[in-house]
């Protein structure tokens, strides 16, 4: 369970025992369980019972119901891409590339956190060369984001589990070889652009390390431009290979 479940669910608790407290106790609102009116016992009875069931819900709720997913294209936080790729964490054949896309989203906050360090260190923020730098980082960074998007797209539609159980060895027996032979081959192309979109972000990680050396060894090469660094002719051309393929 995520910090932000555990804080609902503990808040959940206290706002149901204070409720209680408030109500049940002799010198609040007076009422009492067996002290007092049968009308009053009743009351406090059938509110124990309500919280009871409230918080029975309430844990539910929160400990195993699954969240409700938001539209892809209304992602926009690096936490909203976790929670949806945690969603399909445990489905059949792709846990492996479900937890390497996670990995990947943690390495690029850390990579995006030190280049932003060594940039500070190197360049004072109103340089131009401070500017060029954090633009490219940014647009590529978008891209990986794309690519993100691109799996939980495929993820959205495509059912695992489903092909599974369509290759069962008694399932098999009651379809010709075409069918299978050509749902084999549709399983397979959805397997295929999930590793697509994961190896085009490992290949961002990639030159994102490789900018890391390159702004180290600035003061040992001599560039007369930002852009003239290799690193950074990698980049602009995947972006404006990107945006090609996006018109």
């Amino acid at each position: 369970m995520n910090s932000s479940r555990l804080m609902k669910l503990l808040g959940l608790i206290a706002g149901v025992a204070v409720l209680d407290i408030v109500i049940l106790s002799p010198g609040l609102l007076g009422v009492e369980i067996g002290g007092g009116s049968p009308l009053e016992t009743a009351s406090g009875v059938t509110l124990l019972v309500i919280s009871f069931l409230v918080l029975l819900y309430g844990s539910y709720a929160l400990l195993f119901k699954p969240p409700v997913l938001a539209p892809v294209k209304n992602m926009k936080s690096h936490e909203d891409y976790i929670a949806a790729l945690n969603h399909y964490r445990n489905a059949k054949g792709l846990k492996k590339d479900i937890a390497l896309a996670l990995d990947q989203l943690d390495r690029i906050e850390k990579k995006k956190t030190t280049l932003s360090d060594v940039l500070g260190q190197r360049f004072d923020q109103a340089e131009l060369s401070y500017k060029k730098f954090h633009s490219v980082i940014d647009a590529v960074e978008q891209l990986f984001y794309l690519n993100i998007r691109g799996i939980l797209n495929k993820l959205s539609v495509f059912d695992a589990s489903e092909f599974s159980t369509f290759t069962s060895e008694k399932k098999l027996t009651q379809f010709s070889n075409k069918l299978v032979q050509e749902k084999t081959a549709l399983n397979n192309e959805y397997l295929a652009s999930v590793t697509g979109y994961l190896g085009a972000n490992e290949e961002i990680l990639l030159k994102l390390d490789k900018l890391l050396l390159e702004i180290s060894q600035l003061d040992s090469t001599d560039y007369q431009n930002i852009e003239d660094m290799p690193c950074m002719k990698e980049m602009d051309a995947l972006i404006k290979q990107t945006k090609f393929y996006k018109q």
